[in-house]
Order: C-alpha cells, then structure tokens, then sequence
C-alpha cells in the first residue's frame, strides 16, 4: 500500500464546521490564495461525506450541488485541505487516493481485499502497545495510520471470486497437462525406460 509520507495526524483537529471553515480559510490567506464559493462548495460537500471519498467521488458528488466546478478544482481543494490538517489522504488496494475528514477521534482501518469495504475501528490495546513499542526504541511517539487487510463478512458468505476460480481453472489444467503427457514427456520417465531397456 502507498501512503504519503509520514505527516503526523493533527493533536486536536477542529470539531465544529465553522471552526473548520475557519481553518481552511487562514491556510487560504496564508498562501495568498482567495476564499471562493467553488472551494466552499466542495468542503461543505467533503466535510458532509462522513466517509473515505476519493476525487472522483467528490466531484461527482459536487457537481450535483454547482455543476460549474471542474475536477481540477476539486483535485487542488483535496490538497489544501489536507496540507491544512482537515483531511487525510490514503491509499488503499488499488492505489487511488482517498481522503476523510480529521473531525472526531483516531481510529484505524479494515479493507476487505474483495469488494473494498473500509471499516474503521478502535483497539485500545494497540493504541497502548505502540506506544510501547515506540517508548522502548526511544522515539517521541506523534501518531500512526494502521490497515488491515482480510476477506469481510458479506463476502466470505458469497461464490467464490473470479480471482479464485482462475486459480482453480489453472490448478486443472495443469493437472490434465501432467496426465495427459503422462511419464514420456517427463525425465524421470524417460529415466525410467532407458534403465529397463538396459536390463533387458
């Protein structure tokens, strides 16, 4: 999985929207950039999402809301959001980046490698144990992201994937290859015979 580079979750991200908005609007002014009804659309649209939402997503999304605003916009939006602690941005299975609001607790991940459902959760006990871990290494321990990676429940239930039966089609037709070529085709077989031949 690639991640970006290692940028510290946000000690305390801002909890109300206005208080959000205001952030984003400092980072804005800070980089001589305007505040502008297309960059509010698309924080209200993103901090509304409650879910790992990638660009395309967003933009579709946005478009419902002002149909004038294009990709590149929401892709530039996304950025500053996250240089400015509001968003995370990850990348799961496929690579495509996908972004949530900091708003609320930590919490760490569960990807099904199947159908791609993200299920965030918290564990205490591992909260506690790299803290540990760090402690004992001496490092100033900032923070962490953590994927886990299985099968989910809907689909341990279902046929099995094409992923699967392609590993079971080519389980088969190595089998039949092996049969069908039976021991001439193989060394030991032709071991086999030329030692009978010469005791014969």
């Amino acid at each position: 999985m690639k991640r970006k580079p290692a940028a510290s979750l946000p000690a305390a991200a801002p909890e109300s929207v206005a208080e959000r908005f205001r952030v984003f609007r400092e980072h804005l002014h800070r980089l001589g950039l305007k505040w502008t009804a297309q960059r509010d659309d698309i924080a209200q649209v993103f901090f509304a999402s409650k879910r790992h939402i990638s660009v395309e997503e967003l933009y579709h999304a946005v478009k419902r809301v002002n149909p004038r605003i294009g990709y590149a916009t929401v892709y530039r939006t996304m950025k500053l959001l996250t240089e400015c602690g509001l968003a995370i941005e990850s990348h799961f299975l496929n690579g495509e980046a996908r972004y949530e609001s900091t708003e609320g607790h930590h919490h760490d991940h569960l990807i099904c490698t199947e159908c791609g459902t993200i299920v965030e959760f918290e564990e205490e006990r591992i909260e506690a144990l790299q803290r540990e871990v760090a402690k004992r290494a001496g490092f100033l321990f900032t923070g962490h992201r953590m994927e886990l990676y299985g099968v989910c429940a809907a689909c341990q239930k279902t046929a099995p994937t094409e992923r699967r039966r392609g590993e079971e089609k080519g389980l088969r037709e190595d089998e039949r290859a092996h049969s069908s070529a039976g021991t001439s085709a193989h060394p030991a077989g032709r071991a086999a015979r030329a030692a009978g031949r010469a005791r014969a």
